[in-house]
């Protein structure tokens, strides 16, 4: 048989033969009959044979060519469902060997949920498509090494992403996240259960460790991809003079990630929503930058960090949230955005994308996640399905 690793980028394969078996004399006929094309190969000058001779000859031909078929078409076999069982196998490829591929577009579920609604797919998928050359990585704290989810599962959404070549799914172990961070003594003495904003706190840390470590683009699971963007070491303000923390990149080792988690330690006050977060970005950048008003569609510059525009990702700012899921005459263009963030903790899953309602949101999941669109209207047909009892 043959194991196939992702060693580089999507498409690209290296195959690796298993050895033969090679266990003393137990070796398989496969080997034995590959061993013998190998050491007896065809003599060029060889004497006139008999027929039974050149008989056998083409036997060995034909069952040289349908065991080289057989392989190739393992193989083929290989290439296109090596990501369709959920979560990974250990022999594929670890979390920390996906990360060091460098370049990753990370996103995060620090809730228990393992089913990602329709907004977290259409994030993860867009994303997918517009970095088609990248590793787009969702790390969820609700899987663990032992879940075991089969081909009958009912979670669509793992099928569904999972059918994207270079999107992994792996458990969120905070532990080894924060490992060789000056995270790692905050959470040892930190109580989950006594935290009131845990779930957005630790998602808070996560991000920052993870982005410290292997560099890459961290991105909420509202926010849908519409452009590459260009810039390696960025935050994204929500409006003048504020940062967010809900989409910025850096390179590994960044220097800037490491203060925001030394002042993620010693400014910690679990209890102020944002305090971990924007609020934690926007005082690390002030005290590189004097930050200024944006004029027009600008980005700004300090230390060689790009502050990009609100208009980058945030051109419907938060206290006009609703306006996402209202019927536009004219949808808008984004033309200056990268990515569009929904403020979903804003909504908190009040309104949802509806098939038909040829809202905004609807015309952003058509066009950016097609996949997870069908999706959602195949489950719109089922759900007006006529029931037995109807």
């Amino acid at each position: 048989m043959l194991q196939a690793v992702w060693v580089s980028s999507p498409g690209s394969w290296a195959l690796q033969e298993s050895n033969c078996h090679r266990q003393g004399k137990k070796r398989s006929w496969k080997c034995r009959f590959v061993r013998t094309i190998i050491q007896h190969p065809c003599r060029r000058h060889a004497p006139k044979r008999s027929r039974k001779a050149r008989m056998l000859r083409k036997i060995q031909i034909c069952l040289c060519f349908c065991f080289v078929s057989g392989i190739l078409y393992e193989i083929s076999l290989l290439s296109s469902c090596v990501f369709s069982y959920l979560p990974m196998a250990q022999h594929y490829l670890t979390p920390e060997q996906v990360l060091n591929l460098g370049k990753s577009i990370i996103f995060l579920e620090t809730t228990e949920r393992l089913e990602p609604p329709p907004l977290v797919s259409c994030s993860v998928e867009s994303a997918a498509r517009i970095y088609q050359d990248r590793p787009i990585i969702l790390f969820m704290r609700g899987l663990t090494n032992e879940t075991a989810l089969d081909l009958n599962t009912s979670y669509a959404a793992f099928s569904l992403l999972s059918s994207m070549k270079n999107v992994f799914i792996f458990p969120l172990q905070m532990e080894t996240v924060f490992q060789e961070t000056p995270l790692l003594q905050w959470y040892h003495q930190v109580v989950p259960e006594q935290e009131k904003n845990w779930v957005h706190v630790s998602s808070d840390a996560s991000r920052l460790a993870l982005i410290w470590k292997y560099g890459g683009i961290y991105m909420d699971t509202d926010v849908i991809s519409i452009r590459p963007i260009p810039q390696q070491s960025f935050l994204a303000a929500q409006k003048s003079r504020f940062s967010s923390n809900g989409i910025f990149g850096f390179p590994a080792r960044h220097k800037f990630v490491w203060d925001c988690m030394e002042n993620f330690v010693l400014k910690y006050n679990g209890n102020i929503w944002g305090n971990q977060g924007p609020f934690l970005m926007t005082r690390m950048l002030k005290t590189l930058c004097n930050l200024t008003d944006f004029q027009g569609t600008e980005d700004h510059s300090c230390q060689n960090i790009s502050f990009l525009n609100p208009q980058r990702f945030y051109p419907i700012p938060y206290p006009a949230w609703s306006r996402y899921y209202q019927v536009w005459d004219k949808s808008p263009s984004f033309n200056h955005s990268y990515a569009l963030h929904l403020w979903n903790f804003m909504n908190r899953n009040r309104k949802v994308v509806v098939a038909g309602s040829n809202t905004l949101a609807e015309k952003l999941y058509k066009t950016y996640c097609p996949t997870t669109y069908e999706d959602l209207i195949q489950n719109a047909k089922h759900r007006d399905l006529p029931g037995p009892e109807d």
